[in-house]
């Protein structure tokens, strides 16, 4: 028999799927973080130019690959939106914005830390760190704009169409390091070289961005079902919701 995911559009279905697979990306999320900690502290090697200032990068790197993933994923909830006008599309969207400029804003501030002793500077009007805080505005804004507008229906298609017109800024922040003279480093992962650190910097590297990303997601999903619940609070399955919770 097959499975009809189409189902799962429907915020009354999504919601109790989103509630069980929340404890399995946050458990993931934990344990893939202490892990990754414990080798980007402690396991991984000083490195030979950096010194112990390079460790901040296992939270750094992840967090700024994080903050570009999410906001594309929250446009292509955007596009979903505005393209099939699907409510939980919409609120997946909305979900999504306040955890991605949680990370941009961790990106660039523990980057500041790292470029002092690297560059030393907390800031410079580099390319890379400039369109990172330009995400930030339009995360930002793509927060003001909802809260400004009291119809959820209008709200949902102004903040489509920013979150998907600023989703040019994503190629700009990869390749900036490639297309213009920047202080910031280029990549040190690629699919098609080798990489150019020590293998366990690297594997502490991707666990703690697995861990990033799943937490991204638990708390995405969290996030989801509160909006479901204050947006659809109208709809017969909310009111049998909360007798159950009642009884």
């Amino acid at each position: 028999m097959k499975s009809n995911w189409f189902k799962f559009a429907s915020p009354a279905t999504f919601y109790p799927l989103a509630g069980r697979l929340i404890p399995w990306f946050a458990t993931a999320a934990a344990v893939l973080a202490i892990v990754g900690l414990y080798i980007g502290l402690i396991a991984a090697p000083t490195d030979a130019q950096q010194g112990d200032a390079y460790r901040i990068i296992f939270i750094h790197v992840p967090a700024a690959w994080l903050s570009m993933f999410l906001y594309v994923v929250m446009a292509g909830w955007s596009a979903a939106a505005l393209g099939f006008n699907t409510r939980l599309s919409a609120m997946m969207a909305q979900a999504i914005a306040p955890t991605g400029a949680v990370m941009t804003f961790i990106a660039l501030w523990t980057g500041a830390f790292w470029g002092r002793p690297t560059w030393g500077t907390y800031w410079a009007w580099d390319a890379r760190m400039t369109s990172e805080l330009i995400l930030l505005f339009l995360y930002l804004g793509v927060i003001a704009l909802r809260n400004a507008i009291d119809d959820p229906r209008r709200a949902d298609r102004a903040c489509g169409v920013l979150a998907l017109t600023g989703v040019v800024n994503i190629p700009i922040i990869y390749f900036s390091v490639y297309w213009w003279n920047t202080l910031h480093q280029g990549s040190s992962v690629s699919l098609t070289k080798a990489p150019a650190m020590a293998a366990v910097m690297l594997t502490g590297r991707l666990i703690m961005s697995f861990a990033a990303w799943f937490y991204g997601i638990a708390v995405s999903l969290a996030r989801v079902r509160i909006i479901m619940l204050e947006r659809e609070r109208g709809a017969a399955w909310v009111a049998t919701l909360r007798e159950v919770r009642a009884a």
